[in-house]
């Protein structure tokens, strides 16, 4: 009995001792990281990762240089050599023209054809990528099995990475002689087959994209959806894709800005013809096609004519600069994020 009552007064004494044990415990573990921060590090170990760290942080410096003074000589070349061009030619003959023939007498500078064979087959190319890019980014988001998405990301990648001046033969060779047979007035260079074909190829741009901002909406949405008693469709696209709705958008603007870019498949599908028309079945030439026609040709340097591919790549670096701008401020409303 005498050693029963004395249990529970040893047990009061360790229980009154642990705050006491539990302190000594923290001091040592103190001690002991003190011990291990005062490790003395000889002078030439520490020299040795200043000197790492200087030259990672000099180099990657001089990679972010090497990029900001890219784009600022592009710039300077195109304003530089503009200046040549539009100190003989007026910006406002430039820009409202409705003929462009700088290389036949009588000379016209008006680049309107060139902006409008290029805004025709932009069209033309987001109206095929935009939609099956949309429907492609829901399947894979919200449908898709992960062996499906297996296979269908894997191809949407395939098609990212064919040459352009592939694409551009089989609008030529398979595209064109196609579609021949349902409109016979399609001409054999067309700003139709052009553009679809451009479609196909910023297809995976627009899916992969749209496909990020559908699977960044929280599921929150979809389960109160769904608890309400909407259908698996009412709530892809009425709660999913409105919700991803600024990430898609700037998706079909990358889209626009890779079109309005391109230049191998309008150069051998679209024609080297600058009339101003909004006529998918006839030839065109847009302001990258005409770029490329100048500098393979045999135009003297520094001659009007020859500056005129600065003057058209200047409009053309403004036109996708604007579009670049628009796309980075939906994705910065989407993320969040003020400009």
């Amino acid at each position: 009995m005498a050693q029963n009552r004395a249990a529970p007064s040893q047990a009061a004494e360790v229980g009154s001792s642990s705050p006491s044990g539990y302190q000594a415990a923290q001091g040592t573990l103190s001690n002991r990281e003190q011990v291990v921060a005062r490790v003395p590090v000889s002078p030439r170990v520490r020299w040795r990762v200043r000197v790492e760290e200087r030259v990672a942080l000099a180099f990657l410096f001089l990679c972010a240089l090497v990029g900001i003074l890219t784009t600022f000589a592009i710039v300077f070349i195109l304003l530089s050599e503009s200046l040549g061009f539009f100190r003989q030619v007026s910006l406002r003959e430039f820009l409202t023209g409705t003929r462009w023939a700088p290389l036949f007498n009588p000379k016209s500078f008006g680049v309107l054809p060139l902006v409008t064979g290029t805004l025709l087959t932009t069209l033309i190319a987001i109206a095929v990528a935009a939609p099956m890019g949309l429907i492609v980014a829901v399947y894979l988001s919200e449908y898709a099995s992960r062996r499906m998405r297996g296979v269908i990301k894997p191809t949407l990648e395939v098609l990212a990475g064919i040459p352009t001046v592939v694409y551009g033969y089989f609008a030529l060779t398979f595209v064109t002689p196609l579609l021949q047979r349902f409109i016979p007035a399609l001409e054999g260079f067309n700003a139709l087959s052009a553009g679809l074909v451009m479609g196909i190829m910023i297809l995976p741009t627009v899916a992969s994209l749209s496909e990020d901002a559908l699977s960044a909406v929280p599921n929150s949405l979809r389960y109160a959806s769904l608890a309400l008693g909407a259908t698996r469709l009412q709530t892809t696209w009425g709660v999913v894709v409105p919700a991803a709705m600024s990430g898609i958008s700037a998706a079909f603007l990358l889209g626009i800005s890779r079109a309005v870019g391109e230049t191998m498949i309008v150069a051998i599908a679209a024609g080297q013809q600058p009339t101003l028309t909004f006529n998918p079945l006839r030839a065109i030439e847009t302001m990258t096609t005409y770029i490329v026609q100048i500098a393979m040709g045999d135009v003297p340097h520094g001659t009007l004519e020859y500056n005129t591919i600065f003057a058209v790549g200047l409009l053309l670096f403004v036109i996708t600069l604007i579009l670049n701008l628009v796309s980075e401020a939906f994705r910065a409303r989407y993320k969040g994020v003020r400009l």
